[in-house]
């Protein structure tokens, strides 16, 4: 189980007509649940932040043609190249992030987190990017993410930790806050794996958590959500509830949200392997539990209208 986190096209997202502006608001206004584009280059636009949609919603499909694309900064985006864990420290690089064509994400591109090791701390290189913005509070978390059984090259065998998380900005606060999906086809830890690790956190330092464990193979496109109201934290993969958490393990203070891949440690040497974890879109919707099937629903509108990029989470 996990330890602490710490020590596109160019133009921005499109005003919709009123009618799809309509129907994606329907789409978005689903009742709360209880349980569990196209790749074509339009014109370049100005990055736009914040722009119309419907209250208290972010979507971002990853449609950008790289890190250095300046709607990925002004759509509050960054990659991690600092210092510090998880993993391997001090290995964060901004050369394992990109967006490549995907024809099987919506939209035609994905994130993509690539981390390599030859074995030795000097020749391995972690990704993380995470949001600038820490509005990130109650409500319903939820993203396509892709994970990877096998490395991409190379030879098996790493521990490596596939993550979306939302997280409080530093280790040491009073109202500390985080919950995980960690994915690990190896193992690590003293585990053999694969698991899938759903982890609420109430302390940092020291730990102070509880978790839940899927083991199972996973490899491939899943959507992961976190709901987190009234009190509790439900974890869900696909529309299946997997975990609960409640009392002190819930959200205490707003957080940003991350997308990670690294490696717990170092087994073995002999020749340079990569591992790459993709994300197709992630969403955020404020205070409302909404349903697997309402998300689903408001992503393919989102598809549908040709809109990449929405943000209206109200500023902290």
């Amino acid at each position: 189980m996990s330890q602490p986190r710490r020590t596109s096209r160019r133009r921005a997202w499109t005003a919709l007509t009123l009618p799809a502006l309509l129907c994606v608001l329907a789409a978005c206004s689903a009742t709360p649940a209880t349980g569990g584009g196209t790749d074509a280059a339009g014109p370049a636009r100005d990055a736009s932040p914040t722009p119309t949609g419907p209250p208290g919603t972010l979507f971002d499909n990853f449609d950008y043609t790289g890190a250095d694309d300046p709607s990925f900064a002004a759509h509050g985006w960054e990659i991690r190249t600092g210092g510090g864990g998880p993993g391997i420290k001090d290995t964060w690089s901004a050369d394992g992030a990109a967006f490549p064509s995907d024809p099987t994400a919506k939209g035609g591109k994905a994130l993509r987190l690539r981390s390599s090791t030859d074995g030795t701390e000097q020749g391995t290189t972690q990704a993380e990017v995470q949001t600038t913005s820490r509005n990130f509070f109650t409500g319903t978390y939820a993203a396509r993410v892709h994970l990877a059984d096998k490395p991409t090259s190379g030879r098996d065998g790493d521990h490596v930790v596939q993550t979306f998380f939302p997280i409080s900005s530093a280790d040491s606060s009073e109202n500390y806050s985080e919950l995980d999906f960690e994915y690990l086809p190896n193992g690590g830890w003293g585990s053999v794996g694969p698991q899938l690790d759903n982890v609420s956190w109430y302390k940092a330092d020291p730990p102070d958590r509880v978790h839940n464990t899927l083991e199972r193979r996973l490899g491939g496109w899943h959507t992961m959500m976190i709901t987190a109201m009234d009190g509790k934290v439900t974890y869900s993969l696909d529309g299946k509830e997997l975990f609960t958490s409640s009392g002190k393990y819930v959200p205490r203070e707003q957080m940003d949200i991350h997308f990670s891949n690294w490696l717990i440690d170092l087994p073995f040497t002999g020749g340079p392997r990569t591992w790459d974890m993709k994300v197709d879109w992630v969403y955020y919707k404020a205070d409302e539990a909404v349903s697997q099937a309402d998300v689903q629903k408001t992503v393919d509108g989102f598809d549908t209208t040709g809109t990449d990029y929405i943000n209206t989470v109200p500023k902290p």
